[in-house]
C-alpha cells in the first residue's frame, strides 16, 4: 500500500512537469490548422442558419491543453483559431468563428436565400490561426476545404394554369377516354412544392371527371337538346396542399350529331312599336348534313288568329274604317260601340281583350232590335252587307245574323243572312209591288269558313238578280240558287234584329245566333269594289321579304293575301339561306296590339330521285310584340266663364270651347346618362332612380263627345250646334241627342281641335237659367285611349237697362253697387262678354277720367305757381329735392269699376273704351306722365302714352313750399 501511493505521487509530479514543459513549447506556432476536407450543409430559404456535417472544428497542434485534470493551464495566443476564410465569387455565406481556443464555427447565410434562383452552392473555406506574439506574426492557414450547402425549399409558391381557359367540343351520344387535359405549374424549387398532386372539378353536377393528370373526361353520354354548352371550373393542389391561385374556366361545347333542321335563329324575337320592319332570322341557315340536295321548299306562318279579327288591324268603328278605305257616303253601322247616340248594342256581351277591338258575342239566346229608321234599303237598288263573323260547326239549325221581318201579326222574312250546316244564306224576297213572278230568291254558298271557329271577312254585293260574295277578299260563287214569288202586299211595319229573327206572330225571337259578330254594316246605293273590300280585310301586320338582287331569280316566293304565311322555293341552298335571312316582320299601326306571334317554318328537301330524302323537322318561334308607349291625350282651355244673357239668345250663340288646346303626350323612363348626375344623385338618394322624360305626340282622333251635365237639353228652348260645312269638310260626321252630340271620324287632332272650336250652346229662354255646365271626352282607336273628362261651366249674366246719360255723376251711385255685387259673385270667371262691357262700365270710366283728370289739372297749376315765385332762389335745390320727393295721396280717392280687370282681357272693349275715351277728349288732355306710364300695356292708350312722355319732359317741379 505504501508503494502505491508512492508510485501515484510521482505519476502526477511526471504530468505537471510536462504540461509545463508543453506550455513553453507552444509559445512557437510550429503547425498549421487543421480541418475537414469536405463539408455538406443545408439551409432553409428566407432563415440564415447552415447546418453542416461534420460540424466546423479546425484544430492546432500548437494549442495546449486547457485541462490537466483538477490543475488549470494558461493557454498563451499561439495556437488559437482567429477565422476562417470562404473563397469564391458572390458567395452569400461567412464563416464566423464561435471559440478561437477550440477552434469552433459556423457557416451563415448573409442574406434570405431563394431556392428558386439557386438550389445548391459550392464554395471553399480555409482556416487560419492566430500567429505568434502580440501581433499575430508567423499566421498559418489551414488547407481550403470544399463546402456544398444545398438550399431547402419552402412552399410559398400555389399552381397557376398554364391557359387562362380551356375549350373542346364534343359529339353528343358519346363517351370519351379523354376529352381535354388542363396542366398547371408551381413556381416552387424543390419536387414536393412543385409538383401538381391533384385537379378538382369545383363545379357541382355535372357530368365529368378529372383525373390526378389533369385529363377530363365525361361520365355519362351527353345530349345537346338538353345542354349546348358546359361550363366547368377547375382548380390544381400542389403536394404541399397549396391550392391554385385561381381557378380555371373549362367550356366544352355539346355539338349535336348531324341532323338536318334549321339552325342560329332565337325562338324570342322582340319587336318594339314604331321601329319598322324587323329581321326574324337574320342569322339563320339549312344545315343538311352534305347532302346532295336538288330543291327545298320552306312554308313559313306568322299565326295571328288570336289578336283582333285574325290580326291586327287598326280598331276604328267600322264606318270610320269604310270612310278610311274609300268607301262613299251611305253607309249605316248595325253594331256600333255603345254611345250615348246609338245604345241599342249596350246589352250584348263584348270582347274586350284586344285593345277596344269592339266585337259582339251571341250565346244563343242573345238579340238585339235595330231602332227605326236607321236602315231604309230598297231592295231595288243596289246595296252591300258585310260583317266580321267567327263561327263554329254549331247545331243543325238556322243561326240568323241579320233579319227583316214583320212587327206584328205575321212572321214573313223580308231578308235575312243566316248560317246554316256550314253554309251562308241570303234569303230576299220580292216587293208585294212588282209582279208575280219567280225571280231568285235564296242564295247559298258552301263554306268551310262558316264553321271553321276562325275570324272571316264576309261582304255580299246584292244587285238582283245576281249577288257577289268576297270572303277574306276571295270571291265565291253560290252553289245553289232558288227562286220564289214576291211577298204579298201588306201594311205590316218590318222589325229589323241582329243575331236572331223577330216573329211577329208570336211576339218573340227565334233562330238565334251563336258565335261573334263586328262590324255589321249596310250599304245602301252603291256596290263596294274590291280595292275597298281588300282594304278592310288587310292586315296592318305580316311578314314581308326583300329579295337581294343575286337571289332573286334563284328562289320563288309567294305570299297569302294577308301576308301572314309566305312559301320559298328554290334549289340553291346559300341563296335560301340568304332569303330567310331577309324576312321580316312588320307592323304598321302606330299602337300596335301587343302579345306573342308564333312563327312556325315547315320545310320538304327533296334529292335526285325527286323523293324525300332528308327530314328537316319544323322550327319554331315568336314574335313578342311589346306593349307601345300609352299616349295620355289632355284637354285643356278656359273651363268657366260668363255671358250674357242676349249672347245666349242671339243667333250665333255661346262658344263652348273657344281655347280648346288637344295634347297628346306620351311618357318614357330614361336612365341617368352621366356619372356625375349618379353621383349627386347618391349623395342624397343612395337609390338611382330613372328620370321620367314626357314627348309630346301626334295621332288621330276617332271620337269627340259633347255631353250636358245635370239637367238633359230641352229642345224647344235650347241647343248644341256646330257647324256642318266644316265636319264635311274634314269627312267627320255628328249625331245629336238630349243629352249632347258625338262628333266621330277619323282626323287629325288639329282638325277636332279646329271643328270643336265652333260647337255653339244656344238657349231661347234665359230668364230662369244661371248656368250650364259641358263635359268635352275625345278618345282614339274606337275607346282604346281616352281623353280627360275638360268640363266647362257657362254662367249668364243678368244685367240691367243701359243708362242713358252715361255722364251723369248723380247716376253713379246706382250704377255701380250692382256692378260690384255681381264682381264678386262672378270671382274666377273669365269674362268675354263684349255687349254688356259697352253699356256698363263706360259710365265708371268716364267719372274715372273727369276726376282724376281735374285733380291733375289743380296739381300741375299749383305747381307752376310755386314755380315762378321760386324759380330765382331755389333753382339749386330743384334737383337736389326732385328724387326726395313723395305723394301724399291720404284724401286722394280713386274709384275703380270692378269689372275692368274682365274688360281689359277682351280686344272688343278695349276698342269701345278707345272711342269713348276719344269723345271726352277735353278730359283726356291733361292725362299726367304717371298716368300713361301705367297704362302702357294697353294698346288703345299708346297715344295718350306718347303725350304724357313728352309733357314729361317739359315739366320741372319746385317742391320748396311743399311741407311734408
Amino acid at each position: 500500500m505504501r508503494f502505491r501511493g508512492n508510485t501515484q505521487f510521482a505519476s502526477a509530479v511526471g504530468l505537471v512537469l510536462g504540461l509545463l514543459c508543453a506550455v513553453e513549447a507552444a509559445k512557437v506556432n510550429k503547425h498549421k490548422p487543421w480541418i475537414e476536407t469536405t463539408y455538406h450543409g443545408i439551409v432553409t430559404e428566407n432563415d440564415d442558419k447552415v447546418l453542416l456535417d461534420p460540424p466546423l472544428i479546425a484544430l492546432d497542434k500548437d494549442a495546449p491543453l486547457r485541462y490537466a485534470e483538477s490543475f488549470e493551464v494558461t493557454l498563451t495566443k499561439e495556437g488559437e483559431i482567429c477565422g476562417f476564410r470562404i473563397h469564391g465569387q458572390n458567395v452569400p455565406f461567412e464563416a464566423v468563428v464561435l471559440d478561437k481556443s477550440t477552434g469552433e464555427g459556423v457557416i451563415r447565410a448573409k442574406d434570405k436565400l431563394d431556392c428558386e434562383l439557386q438550389k445548391e452552392h459550392t464554395f471553399t473555406i480555409q482556416a487560419y490561426d492566430c500567429g505568434e506574439g502580440p501581433d499575430g506574426a508567423n499566421m498559418k492557414k489551414s488547407h481550403k476545404a470544399t463546402v456544398h450547402i444545398q438550399v431547402n425549399d419552402i412552399n410559398e409558391y400555389s399552381p397557376v394554369f398554364k391557359e387562362k381557359s380551356y375549350k373542346a367540343t364534343v359529339i353528343e351520344g358519346k363517351k370519351y377516354d379523354s376529352i381535354l387535359k388542363v396542366e398547371a405549374v408551381d413556381a416552387d424549387c424543390s419536387f414536393q412544392f412543385s409538383q401538381i398532386c391533384n385537379y378538382e372539378i369545383v363545379t357541382p353536377d355535372v357530368p365529368f371527371t378529372i383525373d390526378k393528370d389533369g385529363f377530363i373526361k365525361n361520365t355519362e353520354k351527353l345530349s345537346y337538346g338538353k345542354e349546348h354548352m358546359y361550363k366547368l371550373t377547375v382548380t390544381a393542389y400542389d403536394c404541399g396542399k397549396n391550392r391554385a391561385s385561381e381557378d380555371v374556366l373549362v367550356k366544352i361545347s355539346v355539338k349535336p350529331t348531324c341532323k338536318p333542321s334549321w339552325q342560329g335563329f332565337n325562338k324570342r324575337i322582340e319587336y318594339e312599336p314604331g321601329t319598322g320592319s324587323l329581321a326574324l332570322f337574320p342569322s339563320m341557315h339549312l344545315e343538311t348534313c352534305d347532302e346532295p340536295i336538288t330543291s327545298i321548299r320552306a312554308n313559313i306562318e306568322l299565326e295571328t288568329n288570336h289578336i283582333g279579327k285574325g290580326c291586327d288591324r287598326d280598331t276604328y268603328s267600322e264606318k270610320s274604317l269604310h270612310k278610311l278605305c274609300g268607301a262613299s257616303s251611305g253607309t249605316v253601322e248595325l253594331l256600333p260601340a255603345p254611345s250615348s247616340s246609338a245604345n241599342w248594342t249596350v246589352g250584348l256581351p263584348t270582347d274586350n281583350g284586344h285593345d277596344s277591338d269592339q266585337v259582339f258575342e251571341f250565346n244563343g239566346t242573345q238579340a238585339i232590335k235595330v231602332p227605326d229608321g236607321m236602315v231604309s234599303t230598297s231592295l231595288k237598288e243596289p246595296f252591300t252587307i258585310s260583317v266580321w263573323m267567327r263561327h263554329g260547326p254549331g247545331a243543325h239549325e238556322k243561326e240568323t245574323i241579320l233579319c227583316n221581318s214583320d212587327k206584328t201579326e205575321m212572321n214573313r222574312h223580308h231578308y235575312s243572312l243566316y248560317v246554316h250546316n256550314c253554309r251562308l244564306i241570303l234569303l230576299l224576297r220580292q216587293d208585294p209591288s212588282e209582279a208575280e213572278n219567280y225571280k231568285p230568291a235564296e242564295f247559298h254558298w258552301k263554306l268551310d269558313q262558316a264553321c271553321d271557329k276562325e275570324w272571316h271577312h264576309y261582304v255580299l254585293n246584292v244587285e238582283l238578280p245576281t249577288v257577289s260574295l268576297f270572303v277574306d277578299g276571295t270571291t265565291f260563287e253560290p252553289f245553289l240558287v232558288t227562286e220564289d214569288y214576291p211577298l204579298h202586299s201588306s201594311k205590316i211595319e218590318t222589325q229589323l234584329t241582329i243575331g236572331a229573327c223577330w216573329q211577329g206572330g208570336n211576339a218573340r225571337m227565334a233562330q238565334f245566333f251563336r258565335g261573334n259578330l263586328a262590324g255589321l254594316m249596310i250599304r245602301s246605293g252603291k256596290l263596294e269594289n274590291k280595292k275597298v273590300i281588300d282594304c278592310l280585310y288587310t292586315c296592318k301586320e305580316g311578314l314581308d321579304v326583300q329579295l337581294p338582287e343575286e337571289v332573286a331569280s334563284a328562289v320563288k316566293v309567294e305570299f297569302n293575301p294577308n301576308q301572314s304565311s309566305l312559301t320559298v322555293e328554290g334549289d340553291d341552298i346559300d341563296a335560301f339561306d340568304k332569303v330567310m335571312q331577309h324576312l321580316s316582320y312588320l307592323n304598321s299601326r302606330q299602337f300596335p296590339t301587343p302579345g306573342i306571334r308564333h312563327l312556325r317554318i315547315s320545310t320538304t328537301v327533296k334529292c335526285f330521285n325527286e323523293e324525300s330524302c332528308v327530314t328537316v323537322p319544323d322550327a319554331e318561334g315568336y314574335v313578342m310584340v311589346l306593349q307601345p308607349e300609352e299616349p295620355k291625350i289632355s284637354l285643356s282651355g278656359i273651363d268657366h266663364f260668363a255671358r250674357s244673357a242676349a249672347e245666349f239668345e242671339s243667333q250665333e250663340g255661346v262658344t263652348l270651347f273657344p281655347e280648346l288646346r288637344i295634347v297628346s303626350t306620351i311618357t318614357r323612363e330614361v336612365e341617368a346618362d352621366t356619372e356625375s348626375e349618379a353621383t349627386e344623385g347618391a349623395d342624397d338618394d343612395p337609390t338611382v332612380q330613372e328620370a321620367v322624360v314626357s314627348e309630346e305626340i301626334m295621332h288621330n282622333l276617332d271620337t269627340c263627345e259633347v255631353t250636358v251635365v245635370g239637367d238633359e237639353l230641352d229642345g224647344e228652348h235650347e241647343g248644341l250646334e256646330v257647324d256642318m260645312s266644316q265636319l264635311q269638310q274634314h269627312s267627320l260626321e255628328m249625331s245629336s241627342s238630349n243629352l249632347g252630340l258625338v262628333i266621330t271620324g277619323v282626323n287629325t287632332m288639329a282638325n277636332y281641335e279646329q271643328v270643336l272650336h265652333l260647337i255653339r250652346y244656344k238657349n231661347w229662354h234665359t230668364e230662369a237659367l244661371f248656368d250650364r255646365k259641358f263635359k268635352l271626352v275625345c278618345s282614339e282607336l274606337n275607346g282604346r285611349y281616352i281623353s280627360n273628362d275638360f268640363k266647362v261651366e257657362v254662367n249668364v249674366i243678368h244685367t240691367a237697362n243701359p243708362v242713358e246719360h252715361a255722364n251723369n255723376a248723380m247716376v253713379q251711385p246706382n250704377f255701380i253697387n250692382p256692378v260690384h255685387h255681381a264682381s264678386v259673385d262672378l270671382s274666377g270667371h273669365n269674362l268675354v262678354n263684349a255687349h254688356q262691357a259697352s253699356v256698363v262700365p263706360s259710365a265708371a270710366t268716364i267719372v274715372i277720367v273727369v276726376c282724376v283728370s281735374f285733380l291733375v289739372f289743380m296739381i300741375i297749376l299749383g305747381v307752376f305757381r310755386i314755380r315762378a315765385a321760386h324759380q330765382s332762389t331755389m333753382s339749386d335745390q330743384e334737383n337736389g329735392k326732385e328724387n326726395e320727393m313723395d305723394w301724399d295721396d291720404s284724401a286722394l280717392t280713386i274709384t275703380v269699376n270692378p269689372m275692368e280687370t274682365y274688360e281689359d282681357q277682351h280686344s272688343s272693349e278695349e276698342e269701345e273704351e278707345e272711342e269713348e275715351e276719344s269723345e271726352d277728349g277735353e278730359e283726356e288732355d291733361d292725362i299726367t306722365s304717371a298716368e300713361s306710364e301705367s297704362s302702357e300695356d294697353e294698346e288703345g292708350a299708346e297715344p295718350e302714352d306718347k303725350q304724357g312722355a313728352s309733357r314729361q319732359q317739359q315739366l320741372e317741379w319746385d317742391d320748396s313750399t311743399l311741407t311734408y
